[in-house]
């Protein structure tokens, strides 16, 4: 009851409870005037004092204190004399004016604490919402989200990690993570004098069954109350892992077919030679009935029978329409990390709004990735080491150069030969890219500039029934 009357009190307006106060002192001053007796109702006014006090200033307070002080001393029925008279007004004030300062006080501090626990019950509103959000979002999420303690041990794992580990819903709990991934079980503990870190690796998981996966893993660790943790994402790069290996596999069989076609043409060249050399002794009849001349004939024609066939690749580029802009975001990714770890600097001129080009995707990034190797080469001793990947449309046509700052190129009439001698490695890289862009309709070429070179590859827009 004591509780409520203060709530009521301090829920009400500044007006009210100045009226309730007035009303208490005018009814204890009638009170004190109509009652004759030996008895003084002064200490009643310490009531209305006390009410005054939570909504008044103490300025206010002490001009309250008087009033009463002054009604007191005017009905009291006891005779005033000047020593007594003046102790007792100071010490009914003070006592007065404390009671005031004391409501002033208390409500103060009663509004005060009532404003923290409405911001404590609000954050702790807002903590369950976001608890519940974040509990949410890791039971439902499609990646393997894992807590770990200081020994290994799962604290927390969502069913995206039962999943992935193919063990039933809620039996990982307790389980050392070394049974599923013994590399981050070897992931040092958080001691108390170093800091928490984070970071990401690639290892080899193994699921409940004893099948081995690629994993690839972000983890942090951190600190608690009940000691370190680390807290970890896992992600199956299996498939990832198969069509690297995939892509690769196809990009050498398609290099080496282009390779053993060149070849083909240069066996092919000596042989119509040596043929000719044949034919001219075979009509001289110097050698006719030569065993051995016979037998170099019918050598000299098998083999440029079979250098003469045409082998052609059982993996053709799968010609489609490519998002240019996407190509290059990817070509972007893989190169700039090794620019910026040598110095040097890459600029991307990329219009908005690039149409489709006629290309086989993986055969193109390919055919980028080979020139722009190459200008890092170029670029490697070069003072002013830059290059610039800019993009025009055409009419029927999207033509993307590098341009670098290299030293240029001596020879540019053998830029696209293969084998060609003083190469970086076989020589192929320039003969193959341009294999490459030619098979899908484009053209890779040698752009002579002043300083540096540039190398423009021109593809052909996809067909507006693909757009």
């Amino acid at each position: 009851m004591h509780e409520t009357l203060i709530d009521r009190w301090l829920g009400a307006s500044r007006p009210q409870v100045l009226g309730w106060a007035g009303v208490l002192v005018a009814g204890i001053a009638l009170v004190d005037w109509r009652f004759e007796e030996n008895i003084s109702f002064e200490f009643l006014y310490l009531f209305p004092m006390l009410m005054v006090g939570g909504c008044l200033k103490p300025w206010q307070i002490a001009g309250v204190a008087a009033l009463c002080t002054a009604l007191g001393e005017v009905f009291d029925p006891f005779p005033w004399t000047l020593p007594v008279g003046i102790s007792r007004v100071i010490l009914t004030f003070a006592a007065f004016f404390g009671a005031g300062l004391y409501g002033f006080e208390s409500v103060r501090s009663r509004r005060a604490a009532a404003a923290i626990m409405a911001e404590l019950q609000t954050e702790v509103a807002l903590r369950r919402s976001t608890e519940e959000q974040l509990d949410f979002l890791i039971s439902s999420s499609p990646a393997t989200i894992l807590t770990l303690d200081a020994a290994g041990n799962i604290l927390l794992a969502n069913a995206a990690a039962h999943r992935l580990f193919g063990v039933a819903k809620g039996t990982l709990t307790g389980c050392s993570i070394a049974r599923f991934l013994p590399s981050l079980a070897s992931v040092p503990p958080l001691l108390r004098e170093t800091s928490g870190f984070n970071t990401d690796m690639e290892c080899r998981g193994r699921r409940q069954d004893g099948e081995v996966f690629l994993a690839h893993v972000w983890f942090s660790t951190y600190r608690t109350t009940s000691g370190p943790r680390l807290a970890a994402i896992v992600f199956d790069a299996s498939e990832e892992l198969r069509d690297r290996t995939e892509f690769n596999l196809r990009q050498i069989l398609s290099g080496s077919k282009v390779l053993v076609g060149a070849l083909c043409h240069e066996i092919r060249n000596v042989c119509g030679a040596i043929g000719v050399i044949h034919a001219k002794l075979e009509r001289d009849r110097q050698l006719t009935g030569n065993e051995d001349f016979n037998a170099l004939g019918t050598l000299v024609r098998g083999l440029e029978k079979m250098a003469g066939l045409e082998l052609r690749q059982t993996t053709k580029p799968r010609n489609e329409s490519v998002d240019l802009a996407a190509v290059l975001d990817d070509l972007r990714i893989v190169v700039e990390p090794s620019f910026q770890d040598s110095g040097m600097s890459v600029s991307w001129e990329i219009p908005t709004g690039l149409p489709l080009v006629w290309a086989d995707r993986e055969s193109l990034i390919q055919a980028f990735l080979n020139i722009v190797r190459n200008s890092e080469r170029a670029m490697e001793h070069e003072p002013v080491r830059e290059l610039s990947v800019r993009v025009t449309v055409e009419t029927h046509t999207v033509t993307v150069r590098f341009v670098d700052t290299g030293a240029g190129v001596a020879q540019p009439d053998r830029l696209f030969q293969p084998f060609q001698p003083g190469a970086h490695a076989s020589g192929l890289g320039l003969y193959l890219s341009r294999t490459f862009v030619r098979a899908f309709q484009g053209d890779l070429q040698y752009e002579p500039i002043n300083n540096g070179s540039c190398f423009a590859v021109s593809l052909a827009k996809a067909p507006d029934d693909e757009n």
